[in-house]
């Protein structure tokens, strides 16, 4: 029994330091020579809900600095080689923890006697969880077509303060744009 509380205890705490890390996902046009990329324009996407002014001048200006890293450059005319668009959502998930509160008697091995926890009170709570999203999609301007998409999730705290937030805003696209442009494999 002892070691079967310890299992679900090491389960259920790996379990939460994977819920507080980034989790990124990204997929690209095998075909785009990437290498030809060397400028790109902001665009609004279709169907993206707005943010608030301060918010996608964060995001975008966190996003422009990876980007500068990347050798790509600003532009804000049409003879952009991409278009990029970004998308922003926050959504919510329930957390329920439960533990017991003592020991007590139980039946034991070999009929009965005090060997650990009795399974009687067990108490809980649940808890919500935010998870913020950003997705960020690159076009080709010629011909318009889609050659790079990364998705970044990670829970937040939506009570930290704004420090806080532009920090972790900060590492989400690095990580992001860690894997553009796409590893070539030869």
């Amino acid at each position: 029994m002892k070691k079967l509380t310890l299992l679900a205890l090491l389960l259920v705490m790996g379990g939460a330091g994977q819920a507080y890390a980034q989790d990124v996902r990204y997929n690209f046009d095998k075909q785009a020579d990437f290498a030809s990329f060397k400028t790109y324009k902001w665009v609004v996407l279709n169907g993206a809900p707005p943010l608030s002014d301060l918010v996608d001048r964060q995001i975008k200006e966190a996003l422009d600095v990876e980007l500068a890293k990347k050798g790509l450059s600003k532009v804000d005319n049409d003879s952009a080689d991409l278009y990029i668009g970004y998308q922003s959502a926050i959504s919510t998930e329930k957390e329920f923890s439960s533990y017991s509160a003592g020991w007590g008697y139980g039946p034991g091995w070999y009929g009965g006697g005090w060997y650990g926890p009795s399974g009687g009170m067990v108490s809980g709570q649940t808890s919500t969880i935010y998870v913020g999203q950003l997705s960020v999609d690159m076009y080709a301007s010629k011909p318009h077509s889609l050659i790079w998409r990364g998705v970044a999730s990670k829970t937040i705290d939506q009570k930290a303060k704004p420090e806080k937030q532009q920090k972790n805003l900060t590492k989400a696209v690095a990580k992001l744009l860690k894997n553009y442009p796409p590893p070539v494999k030869k």
